[in-house]
């Protein structure tokens, strides 16, 4: 390398500096013009020997970095394998970040006439070097690694490396786990969950490596509540990825969870999360099938019970509860379950979505009972079974009759008439609602609810207008549906009235179509 050291950096900072700061796109000429005037191992012996010249040090690495995107750039890291190497053992967190980035350039861009990648990880003992940046690097160095080892997970030769058949080797990530600090820990589970993304087969492997009782051994023993709550987050992300869901039913976590929610002692914090994972995991299509009933009816329970008792005046609680019932409710095997298992549970929801008192929980209680109606259901799944629509219609009309509005039509037109963030969830709720007959009739008996559902100009943001306009169009789409109201007389301003809001779609809004002139004063110097 001595022929590539340099003396003064200057003339190479400033170079550098030009080429990390140009602002479009490198090109491979524009890396191999560049690499003519600073051949890469100079620009490597200048990031070893002269880190501590002022700026050198991280405009070297974000030069690299923009070499190491580009095709050309990837081709030639095969050949710096040791600089990676050192690069990953640097005291600088910087030039960390740098070297897992740049494996996984290396992965990313391998192909068939390329050296092997995997070998090269695997004579050059890379893999327990990015091991140890994710367990001892800052934040940045550890989603690099991270990035690095998901990228390694593709490939299969790669999870060889990272779930090797021996549990007691060194780098297995339950070894690792059991050895490391509650930091390193949480970043090994973070790891694994990412891992499920990769594809189906990497997240059997990993789940068939018993990698998931790492988490579940966390929220199960951990007494320290930062620690369960970082777990539970990572919960919630793996509930995300589609090759998750079909393995977490097959564990303990819902019954974990289940633990958590009904435990009075416990912080709201993880009470509520605890809530909105099971919401969220129980909205996914087809889970119902791969879950065991008892189970759900026991968090259903606990959920149930947060809202019924004094832990319900909770703010955080409650609405954590309220969205996970909308959740469950989404589907329509859910929503039967609530209303003819759970009646109470729907009770409460219906409840805060006509209390104006607690915005925050009316809000979340008017979009739970969207999903529970089957606003975000096709049209043939809205309806449910002859008991739970029986239980859904008396409880709407017994919530009524004890409000000062006295029927479910007051009650429909004064959310209406409230704030815009109400407003936008009581379409939802009615559009999923008006698919019923006596919805249908209610809403008819009130002019003044079509005149808002059907007044374009009642709306000023995109999301309100469609809102507005899906709910007139299900409203309207009903009224044509039921010969009885088609066929009154009395409704004929009502169906004109639907049919020219139908007609003039969600944006439009006639009064204000033409032109109007501006007259103002003119603007003098």
């Amino acid at each position: 390398m001595e022929e590539f050291s340099v003396n003064d950096p200057t003339r190479l900072l400033q170079a550098a500096a030009n080429f990390a700061n140009y602002p479009g796109v490198r090109t491979d000429a524009s890396v191999k013009e560049f690499l003519d005037r600073f051949p890469l191992p100079a620009i490597i012996n200048a990031l070893q020997t002269k880190a501590e010249f002022p700026g050198l040090e991280d405009t070297l690495v974000a030069c690299l970095d923009r070499i190491f995107k580009t095709k050309y750039g990837a081709s030639l890291i095969p050949h710096y394998m040791p600089f990676v190497q050192v690069g990953l053992q640097a005291d600088s967190q910087t030039v960390r970040t740098l070297a897992c980035k740049t494996v996984t350039r290396l992965l990313q861009e391998s192909d068939e006439t390329a050296l092997s990648p995997i070998q090269l990880i695997i004579d050059y003992g890379i893999y327990p070097l990015l091991l140890d940046c994710l367990l001892n690097g800052n934040e940045q160095v550890a989603n690099s690694s991270m990035d690095s080892i998901k990228t390694l997970a593709a490939f299969p030769q790669g999870m060889e490396i990272i779930i090797p058949s021996n549990k007691t080797e060194a780098t297995h990530l339950g070894t690792v786990a059991s050895t490391c600090s509650s930091l390193g820990r949480v970043r090994v589970m973070a790891l694994v969950v990412k891992l499920f993304s990769v594809s189906s087969s990497v997240a059997s492997a990993v789940y068939n490596a018993n990698l998931l009782s790492l988490l579940e051994s966390e929220i199960n023993n951990s007494k320290d509540t930062l620690v369960t709550l970082s777990v539970l987050e990572l919960l919630y992300e793996l509930v995300e990825i589609e090759h998750g869901t079909k393995f977490l039913p097959r564990t303990s976590f819902l019954q974990l969870l289940g633990s958590i929610i009904s435990n009075s002692s416990a912080e709201s914090i993880l009470r509520s999360r605890a809530m909105v994972i099971c919401g969220r995991l129980l909205s996914k299509e087809n889970i119902f099938s791969l879950v065991d009933e008892s189970c759900l009816r026991n968090l259903i329970s606990a959920v149930d019970g947060i809202l019924g008792s004094s832990e319900g005046e909770d703010v955080n609680v409650s609405e954590a509860a309220i969205e996970a019932l909308g959740q469950i409710g989404s589907s329509t095997w859910g929503a039967t379950l609530l209303l003819s298992s759970f009646p109470t549970c729907v009770k409460h929801v219906i409840y805060a979505a006509f209390d104006r008192h607690e915005h925050g929980k009316q809000l979340a209680a008017m979009h739970a009972l969207g999903n529970i109606f089957g606003e975000g259901r096709s049209e043939n799944d809205i309806m449910l079974n002859d008991n739970a629509e029986e239980n859904l219609r008396d409880l709407i009309y017994q919530i009524a009759s004890r409000s000062s509005k006295m029927t479910p039509s007051g009650l429909f037109l004064a959310v209406l008439q409230q704030d815009s963030e109400i407003r936008l969830a009581s379409y939802r709720m009615i559009t999923g609602l008006v698919a019923r007959p006596w919805c249908l009739t209610e809403i008819c008996s009130k002019q003044d609810i079509v005149n808002i559902v059907g007044d374009a100009s009642s709306e000023t943001t995109k999301i309100g207008m469609e809102a507005r306009y899906n709910c007139c169009l299900a409203i309207h789409k009903a009224f044509m549906s039921s010969p009885r109201l088609t066929g009154d007389p009395a409704l004929a301003g009502i169906a004109s009235k639907l049919q020219e809001a139908v007609r003039n779609g969600p944006y439009l809004n006639r009064r204000n179509v033409e032109t109007q002139p501006a007259i103002m004063t003119a603007e003098r110097f």
